[in-house]
């Protein structure tokens, strides 16, 4: 692309091989559980909707809040880190950003990033999958899909819904069989995606 002239701003989706379809979560290192929510849910309104460990740090506990839209924030804490004021790496810093993909644009995107020279991970991670890539500046990069059909405005209620049914479970993390039976008990209609086999769960990133 020619530097003479800044790049169009438009609306029109570009001619690229991915074209991402909303933002699906963001990810932020916080300080503790308690500051947490103190300010997220007590201060801002926001709904904790699901609670369990950081599936990559097990020492590490990550909180789901729902942003009043579905979109989720979530935080990954632990209670030995004090809250701390002001921008600095760790605690405030974003630890990746994640954005929706479609279902049927999956395997493609994966084929995009490897033509494009990114390496990846690929996880199921029990309510979604996920594609783990890396920006231009190092910056953790996740394509998320949905296993499920889930309205936006029903997002929060789901999910809080699978926390419950994992809860009486005794599960370590929220997985498949709580996200459908969380679809069930809201009264949706289950309608299950054709993802490919991935790795569960656990895991870290390259």
């Amino acid at each position: 692309m020619s530097h003479d002239a800044p790049t169009p701003v438009t609306h029109e989706l570009p001619d690229s091989p991915v074209h991402t379809t909303g933002t699906d979560h963001i990810t932020i290192w916080g300080s503790n559980e308690e500051d947490t929510i103190e300010f997220y849910q007590d201060l801002l309104g926001m709904p904790l909707v699901l609670r369990q460990p950081n599936l990559d740090d097990p020492s590490q506990t990550h909180l789901f809040f729902d942003t009043g839209d579905g979109r989720i924030l979530t935080f990954f804490v632990n209670d030995d880190r004090p809250s701390a004021r002001g921008q600095r790496a760790g605690v405030g810093a974003v630890h990746h950003l994640c954005f929706s993909i479609d279902p049927d644009e999956y395997e493609d995107t994966m084929d995009a990033l490897e033509d494009a020279g990114h390496s990846y991970n690929v996880f199921d991670r029990g309510i979604f999958h996920s594609i783990y890539t890396r920006d231009n500046n190092g910056l953790v990069i996740e394509l998320s899909t949905d296993k499920y059909e889930i309205p936006d405005d029903r997002r929060g209620e789901v999910l809080a819904k699978a926390q419950e049914l994992r809860e009486e479970d005794g599960a370590e993390y929220a997985k498949d069989e709580h996200l459908r039976g969380a679809i069930e008990a809201v009264g949706l209609e289950v309608v299950e995606h054709d993802l490919p086999d991935a790795s569960a769960g656990v895991g870290g990133l390259e």
